[in-house]
């Protein structure tokens, strides 16, 4: 299943709401749960971005399904990548001529 780090950020009620992060990460959980996929990793962080997280989906569409239903309450902004195993990149690189 294809991975992705999503780097997040607080909007300003996120921020405001910061008490209520824990049930919405379980809430977010269930939401990757219920698009075939899993969130693997969480992390706060300092710096640019206020959270990472790495998860596994089906495919780009539930990754776009998930971000804008999550953006969508308010709380977060999000910048989505595609990130590839070492295995993919290994297999990627095998086939430059």
């Amino acid at each position: 299943m294809p991975t992705y780090i999503s780097l997040l950020r607080y909007t300003q009620q996120g921020i405001a709401a910061a008490k209520g992060g824990p049930a919405r990460l379980d809430a977010a959980k269930a939401a990757y749960r219920k698009a075939g996929g899993e969130l693997k990793a969480f992390y706060l962080t300092m710096g640019q971005y206020d959270m990472v997280v790495i998860a596994e989906l089906p495919n780009d569409e539930a990754v776009a399904t998930l971000a804008l239903g999550l953006g969508a309450a308010g709380n977060i902004r999000t910048e989505t990548s595609r990130a590839f195993t070492e295995a993919e990149y290994r297999g990627i690189v095998a086939t430059l001529p």
